[in-house]
């Protein structure tokens, strides 16, 4: 399937779909409502069988953002070798999505990623916990609020000594 005919696929199946193709890259933007929708089909139905990455780009303070965050998954097709940019965009109090573990066992760490910087939910998702930072941090700091010093959250921290080997 060609680009243009993967994109009339899912216009067809998702006519609220924003596309767009800048340099060869295509780039859909779906309502956070039915992500889970479109990752589905593009999954199952149009070839993109591969998650590379799933990340989040903070527009607080962006000129002319409407939203607050916005999450970009990064799709590949492993047979045609065709890539496809998805993004979404959830807002404060409570930024919600549904997870996409159950398509791509990767989306896992991917997920708990996003949730542990930037303090948005997976819905659905299987240990919604932190992975890069202590459970005892209390703050998400790629979001642009968090004070570039941080809080002052390191003293609570357990000091860990490793053992000469």
């Amino acid at each position: 399937m060609t680009e243009p005919e993967t994109i009339a696929a899912l216009k067809r199946r998702f006519p609220d779909l924003t596309v767009s193709e800048f340099r060869g890259q295509t780039r859909v933007v779906a309502p956070p409502e039915s992500i889970h929708d479109v990752l589905t089909e593009l999954k199952e139905h149009l070839g993109f069988d591969l998650l590379i990455d799933v990340t989040c780009v903070d527009y607080l303070n962006y000129r002319g953002a409407k939203d607050r965050f916005g999450l970009v998954y990064v799709l590949t097709g492993t047979e045609t070798n065709r890539r496809i940019i998805v993004r979404t965009f959830v807002n404060d109090p409570e930024p919600t999505v549904p997870t996409a573990v159950d398509l791509w066992e990767g989306a896992n760490w991917l997920e708990r990623e996003v949730w542990d910087l930037f303090g948005i939910r997976f819905a659905g998702h299987p240990d919604l916990r932190r992975i890069v930072l202590p459970e005892p941090f209390a703050a998400h700091p790629l979001r642009k609020d968090y004070p570039l010093q941080g809080r002052g959250e390191r003293h609570n921290f357990p000091v860990i000594t490793r053992a000469e080997s």
